[in-house]
C-alpha cells in the first residue's frame, strides 16, 4: 500500500542524546554496519537502498569521463528486481546527494532528478511508502527508526509516477530504448514461433497416428 504520509518533524537531537542513539543502534546491529560518531558532532554509518526502476537506466562504461562522454560508450538496461545496494554517508548527506551517489555507484549517466528515494515503513501490519524531499537525511531516519529494515527501508524508484515526460530524455537515451525494445519484440516473436511450431509437430504427430492404416 503505497501512500504519502506526513512527513514527521525533524527533531534535533543534542550531541548527547546523539551518542546515546548510536550506542543504542550500535547494540542492536547484526550485520556489523554500525554507526561511528565523530568529533565535531557528525556521525557515519550504512543504508541499504532496494532498486525498483521500472524503465531502463543508460549506463556509462568504467572509461567514460562523467556525463558528458560520447554516446558510443553507454547502453540502456534493466536492472534485476530486488537489487540492494549499500552506501556509506554521513548524516550530512542529503537525500538528493544519496540519489547521485547510487548512481556514480553504477555509472548511470540519467539525469537524478528523474529518480526519488522513498522510505518504507511498517506500521500496524500495513506497509507506507513515502517519498522523500531533497533535503531530508537519510542516515537520520535510519539511526531513529534503528537498524531494521522491517522498521524502515529505502527504495530508489523512477521520480515520475505517472505519464512518462520522453522529452526529459535525451537523444541517445530514446535510442537506447528502442534498440531494447526491438530486441524484447524479436524475443517474443520467436517464443511465439517455437511454441507453434512445437504445437503443429505435435498435430502433424498425432494426424500421422490417426490416418496410419490399420
Amino acid at each position: 500500500k503505497d501512500v504519502q504520509k506526513e512527513r514527521e518533524p525533524h527533531v534535533y537531537l543534542s550531541k548527547e542524546e546523539v551518542k546515546e542513539k548510536i550506542q543504542s543502534y550500535n547494540s542492536s546491529v547484526t550485520d556489523k554496519l554500525k554507526m561511528t560518531l565523530n568529533a565535531n558532532g557528525i556521525y557515519t554509518g550504512f543504508i541499504k537502498v532496494q532498486m525498483e526502476l521500472c524503465r531502463p537506466i543508460t549506463v556509462q562504461s568504467s572509461q567514460s569521463q562523467g556525463r558528458d562522454a560520447p554516446s558510443n560508450n553507454e547502453t540502456a538496461f534493466y536492472l534485476p528486481d530486488g537489487c540492494v545496494n549499500t552506501l556509506h554517508i554521513s548524516s550530512t548527506n542529503t537525500v538528493r546527494e544519496v540519489i547521485e551517489a547510487l548512481l556514480k555507484k553504477f555509472f548511470v549517466a540519467d539525469n537524478p532528478a528523474k529518480f526519488a528515494l522513498y522510505k518504507r515503513c511498517h506500521k500496524e501490519d500495513q506497509v507506507y511508502t513515502c517519498k522523500l524531499s531533497d533535503r531530508e537525511h537519510p542516515l537520520y531516519l535510519r539511526l531513529v527508526a534503528g537498524p531494521k529494515t522491517e522498521m524502515l527501508s529505502f527504495v530508489l524508484r523512477e521520480h515520475e509516477t505517472g505519464e512518462v515526460m520522453w522529452e526529459a530524455f535525451s537523444i541517445p537515451e530514446l535510442q537506447n530504448f528502442l534498440r531494447i525494445l526491438d530486441k524484447e519484440e524479436n524475443d517474443q516473436l520467436q517464443i511465439l514461433k517455437n511454441r507453434y511450431a512445437a504445437y503443429r509437430g505435435k498435430l502433424e504427430e498425432a494426424l500421422r497416428g490417426v490416418l496410419k492404416p490399420g
